[in-house]
């Protein structure tokens, strides 16, 4: 593709990626709560480290079944952190777990995850018109919102920055640059 945005660079599977799923609008319950989990994992590393192990994570962490990750013990905690397909750092992998028990507390009260979600962009994609990559910011009003809310849920590894870039992977922001196809095919 073109003209693509410059931030995936040469790498097929990022190309591929930002060709068919960053910035898709993602009203599916278990693929934002799954979303969410890799983007806490990816606190401190690349988007492309994540990426790569992503196939791994769905194995060990039961396709991001909450009802299943809720029931982890720590048999399975070490059973996570000895495996080197996923980022093995015990705060990440007790956030996941712990993560599970927020997301099935929200559900429980009767509210989709989705909504929840969702609600901070009133329900649609917001359409962003930035040229450069440098317009972009780390955060902004609504991802504060909703790490804020979040964490008041009980979720871990939402801060702001880590909500922002959960909102561009799953379409809730469309931070596609202005001169990349994927821009104006989202908007």
């Amino acid at each position: 593709m073109k003209d693509r945005c410059p931030w995936c660079g040469d790498d097929p599977l990022y190309q591929h990626y930002h060709d068919h799923e960053w910035g898709v609008p993602d009203y599916d319950d278990r693929s934002l709560f799954e979303c969410l989990n890799l983007e806490g994992a990816q606190a401190g590393l690349s988007w492309i480290t994540v990426l790569r192990k992503r196939d791994r994570y769905r194995e060990v962490f039961d396709r991001f079944d909450a009802e299943k990750i809720v029931r982890y013990d720590e048999g399975k905690v070490a059973e996570l952190l000895a495996d080197p397909g996923i980022i093995r750092n015990r705060l990440k992998v007790r956030a996941t777990i712990g993560n599970a028990r927020a997301y099935l507390d929200l559900k429980e009260e009767g509210r989709t995850f989705s909504d929840f979600l969702w609600d901070f962009v009133d329900g649609s994609p917001q359409i962003n018109h930035f040229a450069s990559l440098k317009q972009v910011p780390a955060a902004t009003p609504q991802a504060e919102a909703m790490s804020k809310a979040l964490k008041k849920r009980g979720f871990k590894f939402v801060g702001p920055t880590i909500v922002y870039a959960f909102m561009q992977a799953t379409g809730m922001v469309n931070d596609h640059l202005l001169s990349c196809p994927r821009h104006a095919e989202l908007s």
